[in-house]
């Protein structure tokens, strides 16, 4: 599909899960947009990880070059012993959600400079100074740690930094402080946002998924690069049968090719569609009574 489709207001092709320099993708919001715009994406939604201030830029590019952008944040949740990642889609209130999001920052921040502590007590000549400067404005997080260890010599590219300090269970790992997936749900929704399941995968199967329906979450990632055929049919059978919406994305940070560059899921405008319905579908029923 060219971009001439979505420049003439056809519904084409989205993308409802990318990252911005906001966080830990390779391009400020407004390079993303026109990515999306190059890619014939038609409409997109940032969703930076506990931050939204990637969103007035996206949206002020994607007004000049005719792509839809969709406000979202990306949570980092728990539900028991398992990290569940939240997209918040559809943000009306942000405001609201800001005031939510600062204090998750100011967590990473701390975790950030815990993980550089236990760094240096293993010899790496690395600072808390030379990770913020990897971050800039964005709200810090491990890949930005990754830059700065790569910076100083201390690991040769991103996969050491993961497999042998960062990651789970490794020589340097800091868990993140716990956010409970019920109130993950609960902020979205203060925020006027749709809740949505990002990227399942495997761990995406009825048993899972009924508590979370409980709780109140709205929809589902069924197209996500890291799902296999079968992940996908699962979870659009379970997305469908629970009466959530569908929903999809690249997940995309910067990349060039693949299923991993922006567009390269191929979501239908339809799901995007059925996500407008429910948002205007709440926004109807929690307008106030007309006074006559």
């Amino acid at each position: 599909m060219t971009d001439g489709g979505a420049a003439a207001g056809v519904p084409g092709f989205v993308d409802l899960h990318t990252h911005s320099t906001a966080s830990d993708g390779t391009l400020p919001p407004d390079e993303v947009v026109a990515a999306a715009h190059a890619a014939g994406v038609a409409a997109m939604a940032l969703t930076d990880h506990d931050t939204l201030a990637g969103i007035p830029l996206a949206t002020l590019t994607g007004e000049s070059l005719g792509v839809r952008v969709v406000p979202g944040v990306e949570l980092s949740a728990h539900d028991g012993d398992r990290e569940i990642h939240l997209l918040a889609l559809h943000v009306t209130r942000l405001g609201v959600l800001e005031s939510r999001l600062e204090n998750f920052r100011e967590d990473r921040y701390s975790r950030a400079t815990l993980i550089v502590e236990r760094l240096r007590g293993l010899g790496m000549d690395v600072t808390v100074e030379m990770v913020m400067e990897e971050a800039g404005e964005a709200a810090v997080g491990r890949p930005h740690i990754a830059r700065a260890m790569i910076r100083a010599g201390s690991v040769r590219d991103f996969r050491e930094a993961f497999d042998r300090y960062l990651g789970a269970g490794r020589a340097a790992f800091v868990p993140k402080p716990r956010l409970e997936i019920r109130e993950a749900i609960a902020i979205a929704h203060e925020a006027g946002a749709l809740a949505i399941w990002a990227h399942p995968g495997a761990e995406g199967r009825r048993a899972r998924l009924e508590p979370l329906v409980e709780m109140g979450i709205d929809g589902v990632e069924v197209r996500h690069p890291s799902h296999m055929l079968e992940d996908v049919d699962r979870l659009g059978a379970l997305t469908d049968f629970f009466g959530l919406v569908p929903s999809g994305g690249s997940d995309w940070h910067g990349s060039a090719d693949g299923t991993r560059m922006i567009g390269g899921m191929m979501i239908p405008y339809a799901w995007l569609e059925k996500q407008d319905a429910l948002v205007a579908s709440r926004a109807q029923h929690a307008a106030p009574a007309v006074q006559s």
